[in-house]
């Protein structure tokens, strides 16, 4: 007879005593074919628990099925620290992570369905270019010959590049890999052809040329160590080769900054920046290219489509509309195929990714979604609980890590983690019903059981920043003012164009201003709070002035690196075929520093101290008024529950921009422009967010944020909301006054959702 008690846990992944990150010996049975949401505190343990603890060890077992061969090719994961993990099925990860890609991944190549459009024209249009692959961008039978399928070409802008007015010496060259100094600035220094002491504005003809596409000759480069002699580039082959040719995402940030601000894109003269050569051009089916397909919305293309009447083509038109219904049907309508992955948000980018699932027909998997609603709007929520119902009614199992009220409301099953975060968290603190949650006393119940009005009084604006006849995108010649010292929430649907108006126009016409954006820190291992808030160097030359020895000792990266694990703090064992190994350090115990770096102290505190403890826990230990400042940042952003020596690769997004903004907050009388700062907060913490943004208009400055979160829209000062609808069907400015004046609204989507949170109504689909 088999185990009656084992086979009745058989519907639930059964975990006993997970200790990832700060989760606390967690035991926890998570029902199977059930939509089962996760919440909780940011930094509470949600995601160490979902993602670190059931999706890794999935992913690892699944691996373990394969030959060494395949496992030694495949990622390796290590297995989650807990006692026991049972009855998983194999996960899918679909997470906020940008799809990225470079300038040839698309929003067609990436779901492939451009392959489909391709084949179409191959076997439908007239006159035909070919196979398929003569209609590729990425391929050399399709692609166009003068920009190799990119559609675009880059030319250096001298006018950015070179200041003229100064000499090569003085500083011409305005691009920091060319500074003053360095190896690449050597080699025009000491060319004799030209004087690197003259400003380049009195240049002859000849000199001008030589400096910018001189070759043929050597010129002799004299350092204190060595004498070479190389050939010449000039400025522009040198920066094309160097630059322009290669692929920027390899680049750091600073690097890649610095090339964007001193390079032109123009679209390509031969191809019109379509990408093809002209033969596929010439291709059409009712008039239209596969370049006017690819240019076409999503819905706009299904109305083309379904006006192809051709048996030969009808498997492929068919293959090629269920496709694009998915991504209609996850409310990305609004996108067209030729659009860049890379250009795409958080939030669009997981919902893409979901479009590979939605058609398969496997079951009795489990799908691991991070905050899904990230990017939405309130009134397409719906769309995205009927797809995760989807998921759960073909037999899978569906895990959730959500803080949107209406996503948590359609759970079948909720596990709330908590109390605190960090160290006050990794507890399981409900399990159960939405209802019970709701009525539970923890930090989410009480959040669900809040509800706040809009704000009455406002403040008055000081001014105003105008922007007229913005076309950018889909933007409709709009005209909008944005008041200054207030807070100003732009709000709208997806695709409605409201990241155009205020990430690219505003900060267009106002390059000064501070933005916290979604986008990566690059960060890594050795990249920490401390190192990434600029405090690091000033606590090590405290701890150097306090002991009387070289700042160098302090630094983990430096002198004072255990000489193990070279200040890792971690020894990783890579032992070929088999899961890797992480263990501490057995040098220094996982504290990253020598023993004889740990005996100086501060206050009673090492390095090693200071870096295991939270911003508020080691405030008053340093009394340099920058130092407080900016770990008083920290807390004020909501992370204060992490240790200033905590890895920046182990945060989650939402934390990623909340230290981003907390490295921001130095500015008086400037403008700061946030993109959906809520992103990864709990409810319970938009109020420390609003109270954030409140001090940031009381010193001085205009805040704009843009954001789907009805508790910051009902706590601005002023409200411009875009639409009606998305993509062709957005683009104007609906709305525009205060979130009172928004409520009396009766053409608003935003003023629809605001009016039902406000009477806490049941979500209703639109």
């Amino acid at each position: 007879m088999p185990d009656q008690p084992a086979a009745a846990h058989r519907d639930s992944i059964v975990i006993t005593g997970a200790r990832e990150n700060n989760l606390r010996g967690v035991s926890l049975r998570i029902p199977k074919e059930k939509i089962v949401v996760f919440t909780g505190v940011s930094g509470s343990g949600k995601s160490s628990l979902v993602f670190d603890t059931v999706a890794v060890e999935s992913q690892r077992q699944l691996n373990e099925t394969f030959t060494w061969f395949i496992r030694n090719r495949m990622p390796k994961h290590e297995k989650p620290d807990a006692d026991a993990i049972e009855n998983l099925s194999a996960a899918i990860v679909v997470d906020q992570k940008p799809i990225g890609g470079n300038s040839r991944s698309t929003v067609g190549t990436m779901t492939d369905i451009y392959a489909l459009i391709r084949l179409l024209f191959s076997r439908h249009g007239t006159p035909s270019a070919g196979g398929a692959t003569a209609y590729s961008f990425n391929d050399p039978a399709g692609m166009c010959p003068a920009c190799d399928g990119l559609g675009r070409t880059d030319r250096i802008d001298l006018d950015a590049l070179l200041d003229t007015r100064r000499s090569l010496n003085g500083g011409a060259i305005r691009f920091h890999p060319f500074a003053v100094g360095g190896w690449q600035w050597r080699t025009y220094a000491a060319c004799d052809r030209f004087d690197a002491d003259k400003p380049l504005a009195d240049y002859t003809e000849e000199e001008w040329h030589t400096l910018l596409h001189g070759q043929g000759f050597t010129v002799q480069i004299v350092t204190e160590r060595h004498h070479s002699r190389i050939d010449f580039e000039g400025l522009v082959p040198r920066f094309t080769r160097l630059y322009l040719n290669r692929d920027l995402s390899t680049l750091g940030d600073k690097t890649r900054t610095a090339v964007q601000s001193v390079v032109t894109q123009d679209a390509c003269p031969a191809c019109g920046g379509h990408r093809l050569n002209p033969a596929a051009l010439a291709t059409r089916i009712g008039g239209r290219s596969i370049a006017d397909y690819s240019a076409m919305e999503v819905t706009d293309l299904l109305a083309e489509l379904d006006r192809i009447d051709d048996p030969v083509a009808a498997p492929i038109v068919s293959a090629a509309a269920t496709a694009l219904r998915r991504v209609e049907k996850i409310g990305l309508g609004y996108l067209s195929l030729n659009r860049e992955t890379a250009t795409l948000s958080g939030g669009e980018s997981q919902r893409l990714k979901m479009v590979r699932h939605l058609g398969s027909a496997l079951t009795g998997m489990t799908y691991v979604f991070d905050e899904p609603s990230v990017g939405l709007h309130p009134r397409d929520v719906h769309r995205l609980n009927g797809l995760l119902a989807e998921l759960r009614d073909k037999g899978n199992t569906v895990l959730v890590v959500e803080h949107d009220r209406d996503v948590i409301a359609v759970a079948d099953h909720v596990v709330d983690v908590g109390p605190g975060s960090g160290a006050d968290g990794g507890r399981i603190v409900y399990e159960g019903t939405f209802a019970g949650l709701a009525a539970a006393h923890t930090r989410t119940g009480a959040a669900l059981r809040s509800v706040s009005g809009v704000k009455a009084p406002v403040r008055t604006p000081t001014g105003w920043y105008t922007l007229t006849g913005a076309r950018r995108h889909n933007l409709k010649d709009v005209t909008a003012h944005f008041p200054r010292g207030v807070l100003t929430a732009v709000t709208g649907v997806a695709g409605s164009g409201k990241s155009t108006l205020v990430s690219d126009v505003l900060v267009g016409e106002h390059p000064d201003a501070v933005v916290v954006d979604q986008s990566a820190i690059g960060a890594s291992a050795r990249s920490c709070p401390a190192t990434y808030i600029g405090v690091m160097d000033e606590i090590r030359r405290i701890f150097a002035r306090e002991n009387g020895v070289d700042a160098g000792l302090f630094s983990f990266n430096s002198r004072g690196a255990c000489t193990q694990c070279q200040g890792r703090g971690i020894i990783y064992v890579d032992l070929a075929y088999m899961d890797p190994v992480t263990m501490a350090c057995g040098e220094c115990g996982g504290r990253r520093f020598k023993e004889e770096v740990l005996r100086y102290t501060v206050g009673g505190r090492s390095v090693a101290d200071v870096l295991d403890s939270t911003a508020g826990q080691v405030r008053d230990l340093f009394p340099h008024p920058r130092i407080r400042r900016r770990l008083d940042a920290l807390s004020d952003v909501g992370l204060g529950y992490l240790s200033l020596g905590q890895p920046l690769s182990s945060l989650s997004g939402g934390e990623r921009q909340r230290i981003k903004l907390a490295n921001e907050l130095h500015a008086t009388g400037g403008l700061y422009v946030l993109d959906e700062p809520t992103t990864g907060l709990h409810m319970a913490d938009i109020a420390t967010l609003v109270a954030l943004l409140d001090r940031l208009v009381d010193t001085g400055n205009t805040v704009v944020v843009i954001e789907h979160d009805l508790d910051v829209i009902k706590r601005a000062d002023w409200v411009i909301d875009l639409g009606p609808d998305g993509g062709r069907n957005g683009g104007e400015v609906v709305f525009a006054g205060t979130p009172e004046e928004l409520l009396g609204d009766a053409g608003s989507l935003t003023a629809e959702f605001l009016r039902r949170d406000i009477r806490r109504a049941e979500p209703v689909a639109v």
